[in-house]
This record gives structure tokens, C-alpha cells and sequence, in this order.
């Protein structure tokens, strides 16, 4: 490794950092005189590597450094796991599950997001929905001398086990969602069979969303509470594919996903929730459902008209919906502030 000058000077530097570090700066080794021997550039270059790896956090098995992670996704204020992702609280998980995708789709587009939403799967069961907090993986068609080092690397230094694939699920927490894309590759993308799928739920609750695909149906459909997304089901094992990055963002056919997003997976496809836009989307959509029912029983008795209800409200329609909302507690309170809130911001 034969480095130029400017280079040689730089790395120099760095090297000299090091040492004075490292307490050995008394031993003079007058790095100018020797910056171009082949020797000096190697060790040079070796100790400047070194750091910087250790610096920036590249010695992890494909994970990007936290402070990365929590500079992409700093809209969100809340509570972080350890590694940076934001940790949705489960009492918003939960209120996730009431509500409905199309609702939830039309507030992400009225705030701009507008690549956050992925159809065309297929699914093991069609009335079991997915909800919960994105564990992102991304897979590439592997070669060889990658593929080697990546695995030495995680079974040696990093304790990992069995194939690549499994990696994500030791990660894996109550209410997380294995998001992955496997670039939708079929024959020999399957990304779990049954074995794995007991995995996940267990250590999940919840079920996984695969831009490839999965085995063992049969088996699959037989664990009571889960359910897969994947882009078709196929008998071969996984080959010819290796981990490249976990917990980072990834592509899922015309959606960005970004660790910790919430993930609603229903029917219709699977929508992505910046984490940040939770609280927002699930109040909303939670609003359009009462303000739903209350305009069919105010069309139904007459009282009001359908153009009156899907229009910006009148006070005393306000106040007909709050007065309502007191008579049906199953629905949930809101105060009049709260109603002047949502209703300004009314595109739905």
C-alpha cells in the first residue's frame, strides 16, 4: 500500500494523535523523515484506519452508528432503544390497531409523505392485521469473499449464530415488526420458514413484512396471532443471500422505511409510519372514525345534511358532535380545543 504525500502527511498526523495517546509520544519517530517507506505508510495507514473505524462505529455488523440513526429520524422526541431507533410506547401500538389504513394513508399524504405505502402482497392469513414498531434488514445477492468475512466477523467477534438471516431476530422486542427487503427475490429468498416464523413470534407477538419471500405455509398458518407479508410463498431454502444492513434505512417497493416506524400492515398493503407522525395519525384517524359515525346518525334522523357534515363544521355543529361524543364514552373524550385543532387542518 504505497500512499502520496499529501496522504502520508495526513495519516502522519493522525498516527502522532495516536501515540500521544496512547502515552508512547516520548519515542521519537520522526514519522516525516520515514512518511514514505514502505513500512511507515503501512503502519500509518493501518493506525489511522484503525480509528476511524472505531470513531465512526464501523466495526459493528451492519449496523450504522447511533448518532446516525437518531440524526435521520430527529423529528422524534420521545424514548429511544439503545441503539438509537425510536421506541413507539405500546399505548399507541395498541391505539394503532382501531384504526384504518386508508385514513392513516390520507394523513401522511396531507403532511407530504407520500412514499410511505407498498401494495401487492400476499399473505398467510387475511384477517389478521400487523402493527407495531419497524426492525429493518436489507439483504443483497451475495458473493463470496463477503459473504465469509461478514459471518467470521459475527460468529467470531460479535457472537452471532447460524445464517445471516437470523441475525435481525435476535434483536427482535414485544411489538417490533421484521421489516426486510430482499430485493423480491422468490426462489431461494425465502427469508423464514417455519422454524424461524415460531422465532419471531415468540419474541415478537406479531408477525414480519418481506420484500421476498417465505416457506413452510402450512406450518405458518398453524401459529395462532401471526401473519406474514411477503411477495409469494415458495418451497426452496435461502441461498445466495447475505445480510448487508440492520436497522438501517431500506427500500420496500415505493416506500422508505426507517428503523422504529410504525408499521400498519392490513388488507389493502402495508403503510409505514414515521415515528414522529404517530401520535398525529392515530389521533386523527380516531377523530374521522366518531366524526364518521356521528354524521351517519345526524344524516340518518335528518338533522343535518351530507354537505353540512363534510364541510368545515358550524359551532353549533361542534357542539352537537361533543354533546354526542359525552353519550358514547366507548368512543373516547375530546375537548372542544382539541376539536378546533384537528378541524382546522381538515382535508379529509
Amino acid at each position: 500500500m504505497r500512499l502520496k504525500r499529501r496522504d502520508a502527511e495526513v495519516y502522519a498526523k493522525n498516527a502522532e494523535r495516536i501515540l500521544n495517546f496512547l502515552c508512547v509520544s516520548s519515542v521519537s519517530l520522526r514519522l516525516k523523515h520515514y512518511q514514505n517507506s514502505p513500512l511507515m505508510n503501512r503502519t500509518i495507514a493501518t493506525l489511522s484506519l484503525f480509528v476511524t473505524l472505531s470513531l465512526t462505529g464501523q466495526l459493528s455488523a451492519q449496523t450504522i452508528p447511533k448518532d446516525e440513526l437518531t440524526f435521520l429520524t430527529s423529528e422524534w422526541k420521545g424514548e429511544r432503544f439503545p441503539d438509537g431507533r425510536p421506541k413507539i410506547p405500546d399505548a399507541l401500538l395498541e391505539r394503532a390497531r382501531k384504526i384504518g389504513i386508508d385514513d392513516a394513508w390520507t394523513v401522511l399524504k396531507n403532511e407530504g409523505y407520500t412514499n410511505q405505502f407498498e401494495g401487492n402482497w400476499k399473505l398467510i392469513k387475511d384477517d389478521v392485521p400487523v402493527i407495531g414498531r419497524a426492525v429493518t434488514a436489507m439483504f443483497m445477492p451475495s458473493r463470496p469473499d463477503v459473504e465469509k468475512n461478514i459471518k467470521e466477523r459475527g460468529i467470531s467477534k460479535q457472537g452471532r449464530k447460524g445464517n445471516t438471516n437470523a441475525w435481525p431476530i435476535e434483536t427482535l422486542t414485544k411489538g417490533d415488526v421484521y421489516v426486510a427487503d430482499a430485493f423480491g427475490k422468490i426462489g431461494g429468498g425465502t427469508l423464514m420458514g417455519a422454524t424461524l416464523g415460531n422465532a419471531i413470534f415468540s419474541k415478537t407477538g406479531n408477525g414480519v413484512v418481506f420484500n421476498g419471500a417465505a416457506r413452510d405455509l402450512q406450518e405458518l398458518q398453524n401459529i395462532n396471532g401471526f401473519n406474514a407479508f411477503v411477495r409469494d410463498f415458495h418451497p426452496s431454502f435461502l441461498e445466495e443471500m447475505v445480510l448487508m444492513g440492520l436497522n438501517t434505512p431500506i427500500r420496500i417497493g415505493n416506500a422508505m422505511v426507517l428503523p422504529g416506524d410504525l408499521v400498519i400492515a392490513q388488507r389493502e398493503g402495508v403503510l409505514f409510519v414515521p415515528a414522529h407522525m404517530a401520535e398525529q395519525v392515530i389521533s386523527t384517524c380516531e377523530f374521522v372514525t366518531r366524526k364518521d359515525q356521528f354524521g351517519f346518525e345526524m344524516v340518518k334522523s335528518g338533522r343535518y345534511t351530507t354537505g353540512q357534515i363534510d364541510s368545515q363544521w358550524t359551532d353549533e355543529i361542534k357542539s352537537e358532535f361533543l354533546k354526542w361524543l359525552g353519550q358514547h364514552p366507548e368512543l373516547g373524550a375530546m375537548t372542544r380545543p382539541e376539536l378546533d385543532k384537528v378541524m382546522s387542518k381538515r382535508t379529509w
